[in-house]
This record gives structure tokens, C-alpha cells and sequence, in this order.
């Protein structure tokens, strides 16, 4: 009987171990995208804001990753007047075919660009933190290509005197690493 007993124990505890399913021989610990585009913001400190984005997303699993963005933006008007923002952060997407909406919390530093005091004068640029929210899509043109629209919103809490607070509408395109 206690032959019979350590059998089945046996046979049990082997049960587990034995099994039809096949480990996966490749798996990609992330995913990653990078990009750039064409930037537009409404400043709080003078006219609207043209500019340049570069961008890339590292997701690390099917609805969660990290976005990092730089953005540089200049005053039309031709008076020097810039901001410079280095950003990074998580996002949160979802697929629904081809495309891929998504939303992001980020931090960085935003750097600013004064108008000369004196005509001919040095302009000078301060550094500030900074958070930003956004949302947009990104649309899986091709296997390797997405086109991607996006919303954002800055805020420099310690510029003087209250406050910079850019919205930025970004059209860009980015290749897909496979």
C-alpha cells in the first residue's frame, strides 16, 4: 500500500512538469518608435509658435510605455523669441486596427528665449521644469511607418510672472522598428 501511495504522489508531482505546450523561442522586450514633425503652439507670451518635434515611444508591454519629446518653437513676428522643451514620460495606448490612440503625463525642462532689452543686445534664455498632458493618435500607415497627430499641454509653473502655460498641435510621422 505505501508503494502505491509514493506511485501516485510521484506520477502527481510529474504531472506538472509534464506538458504539450511550447516555450516561445523569440519575444521582444520592447517596442520602439521614433519620429518627428511639424509643431504649432498657442503661447502666453507673444504670437503663435512654429517649430520642429522629435519624438520616440518604448512600449513595454501591450498598453503601457515611455514617450520622450523635444520640441523647438519660434515667434513668427522675427524677434528671437523661442521655447525649447526636453520631455519624457508615460503613455497609455490602446490598437483598434490600424489605429492607435494613446495619452501621456510627462515632465522635463522647457527653455525660453527672452526679447533683447537694448536693440542689437544678447537675448537671454532662462531654463524652467515643466509637466505636460497629452493625447493623440497615432495611424499604422504601413508596417514600418505610422503618421501620428497629437495635442499637448505644457506647464511652466515658476516662470515669472505667473506662469507658461503652451498649448502644442504636433503632425509627424515615425518608423516602427520590427
Amino acid at each position: 500500500m505505501f508503494t502505491k501511495v509514493l506511485i501516485f504522489f510521484g506520477l502527481l508531482g510529474s504531472a506538472s512538469m509534464l506538458h504539450a505546450q511550447a516555450s516561445p523561442t523569440a519575444s521582444r522586450a520592447a517596442d520602439l518608435k521614433v519620429g518627428g514633425g511639424f509643431t504649432s503652439a498657442s503661447s502666453d507670451y507673444g504670437h503663435r509658435f512654429n517649430g520642429v518635434a522629435a519624438y520616440f515611444d518604448l512600449d513595454f508591454t501591450r498598453h503601457l510605455g515611455v514617450e520622450g519629446e523635444f520640441h523647438f518653437i519660434k515667434d513668427r513676428s522675427g524677434n528671437d523669441l523661442y521655447e525649447k522643451t526636453y520631455e519624457i514620460g508615460a503613455r497609455y495606448f490602446r490598437t483598434y486596427g490600424r489605429f492607435v490612440p494613446y495619452g501621456k503625463l510627462m515632465i522635463g525642462r522647457g527653455v525660453f528665449n527672452f526679447p533683447a532689452y537694448v536693440p542689437g543686445g544678447l537675448h537671454p534664455n532662462l531654463a524652467y521644469n515643466m509637466w505636460a498632458g497629452g493625447a493623440g493618435v497615432d495611424y499604422k500607415a504601413l508596417p514600418y511607418l505610422y503618421v501620428r497627430g497629437d495635442f499637448e499641454y505644457q506647464d511652466w509653473g515658476s516662470f515669472p510672472p505667473a506662469g507658461l502655460t503652451p498649448a502644442l498641435v504636433t503632425v509627424g510621422v515615425a518608423y516602427h522598428f520590427r
